[in-house]
């Protein structure tokens, strides 16, 4: 007899059919399983080249021309195959990057410097994670960082292929170089305390200041390898999108984008009395400060724009459009809604305007201005997008406008422009004088074009660093270096200039 087959055991539970992997998990996946050619020779060289003097440009020193020049060679690598993709606005925006690391060469303000750094790393992060969806552009920070691990691999593989056979001459030209640099640091070291003669030929090198040269040298390798790799092998989760939605029907989204419509274009009726009516209509029409006309109303306004977007965007996705005349009801409504959102956007520059004609410049009030009027050109791309009736160029043209905003706010040297608005008169009775004392050396031209007393009163306050070679080389820097140099009043004058401005302007 034959045996007859045992039977499986089961375990009682039904089995459910497993479902197929979702579209982020197979781009994730794909990205992982990438399997490209190592970094070529050229990349390598390049890569090391900007590791090894980035530290020497950077640590130890104020930041200006050396960090701008740093900021400048993390592209270069990545350069030909962003051009051979002909990826022209992520170039674009590679370009701004590099333009807002130059502005610590240019200004001096921290907080300026801090603001257009920052743009830049969100820049960045846009053009190495090849983002162009929305979801795609808030995640590439994240992108970016996981193309950081990736390029480690990448590297390996370049450097094994670009030793050959000869893997063993050149681990042995590695260790002989070690050997012979950790040879003239141990003995260059002691020659130089021994002889100060001998000390002086030599090339100053800072202990002290040598691992933080590795830590920033390994950060710029880590930069540079990621955006040369990723610049070649984009990751593919930018191509996922939405599963379409169900249209709406012309009514029902008609009825709530047109109401929300017309209650804009009122309101902007409305403050159209405000925009003409100025200091007469604060004081008179509306019974309100100033300070609460702008503070108050600022922020809702401000509130109402960003909501306005969001509206847009949901909209634009579940609007009607099968036909040539819902494209044109679609049109026509949501370019209603944004033109009345930029009478909003106007209203609050007014506001801010009243409130500096009032009480005068500040950095603040030129960041809200400046994000106000980012966000007209946000409006109006987003009207561009609708005649077009296509967006996928929609989400970097944004952030290439917020990356223009901050390097025009840079090019306008905030804090020269506000004394020279803060010391027109009719402010001049009411000058912050304390306030501009602690502006940055970007201002001091401008003070030193100012009439004595206040010239020398506002010049004793600010303190001015000049640059010790040209790798903290910065222009506002050394601008105002030059004109402390040449007109800087004593302390003894200085406070009698401060004085003598006081009892001037005393009511």
């Amino acid at each position: 007899m034959s045996e007859q087959p045992r039977p499986v055991p089961t375990t009682g539970w039904p089995t459910w059919p497993q479902r197929p992997p979702s579209a982020t998990a197979r781009a994730l996946r794909e990205f992982w399983a990438l399997r490209s050619p190592g970094a070529s020779t050229a990349v390598l060289g390049g890569c090391l080249a900007v590791a090894l003097v980035a530290g020497p440009l950077t640590v130890g020193f104020t930041p200006g021309l050396g960090l701008a020049v740093v900021g400048a060679l993390v592209w270069l690598p990545a350069l030909p195959a962003l051009v051979r993709g002909r990826r022209w606005l992520d170039l674009a925006l590679a370009a701004a990057s590099v333009a807002l690391v130059a502005v610590v060469a240019v200004r001096d303000a921290d907080w300026l410097v801090a603001l257009c750094l920052l743009a830049a790393l969100g820049a960045a992060a846009v053009v190495a994670g090849a983002a162009r969806s929305t979801l795609a552009i808030l995640l590439s920070g994240a992108s970016w960082a996981v193309g950081v691990v990736r390029a480690v691999p990448w590297l390996r593989d370049g450097a094994s292929q670009a030793a050959g056979g000869r893997r063993e001459r050149v681990l042995s030209l590695v260790r002989s170089l070690a050997l012979t640099l950790a040879l003239l640091l141990v003995f260059g070291a002691l020659f130089a305390t021994a002889d100060e003669v001998f000390a002086s030929y030599l090339p100053s090198v800072s202990v002290r200041l040598l691992p933080g040269q590795v830590v920033v040298g390994v950060l710029a390798l880590a930069v540079t390898a990621s955006l040369a790799h990723l610049a070649g092998n984009p990751p593919s989760w930018s191509d996922l999108a939405l599963a379409p939605a169900r249209p709406a029907r012309r009514l029902e989204w008609l009825l709530p984008v047109g109401s929300l419509a017309a209650m804009v274009v009122a309101f902007v009726l409305v403050q159209l009395g405000g925009v003409l009516g100025g200091h007469r209509h604060v004081l008179q029409a509306a019974h309100l400060t100033y300070a609460q006309y702008a503070r108050h109303g600022f922020a809702q306004l401000v509130a109402v724009t960003l909501l306005t977007l969001v509206v847009v965007a949901v909209a634009a996705r579940r609007a009607p459009r099968e036909s040539a005349r819902d494209r044109l009801v679609v049109r026509i409504a949501l370019g209603v809604l944004c033109v009345g959102t930029l009478g909003v956007v106007a209203s609050a520059l007014r506001r801010v305007d009243l409130y500096v004609e009032a009480y005068g410049m500040s950095r603040l009030r030129m960041v809200l201005i400046t994000g106000e009027l980012f966000l007209a050109a946000v409006l109006l791309l987003v009207m561009v997008a609708g005649i077009r009736w296509r967006a996928a160029w929609l989400g970097r043209a944004v952030v290439l406008a917020a990356a223009v905003s901050v390097l025009a706010l840079a090019a306008l040297n905030p804090d020269a422009r506000i004394v020279r608005y803060d010391a027109q008169a009719p402010l001049a009775s009411d000058l912050d004088v304390s306030y501009l004392q602690g502006l940055s050396a970007d201002a001091v031209p401008a003070m030193d074009a100012l009439a004595e007393p206040l010239r020398s009163c506002l010049l004793s306050g600010v303190p001015v660093n000049a640059p010790q070679g040209w790798r903290d080389w910065s222009l506002g820097r050394s601008r105002a270096a030059t004109v402390t140099a040449a007109a800087t009043p004593a302390g003894a004058y200085a406070d009698y200039a401060c004085t003598q401005y006081f009892l001037a302007t005393a009511p």
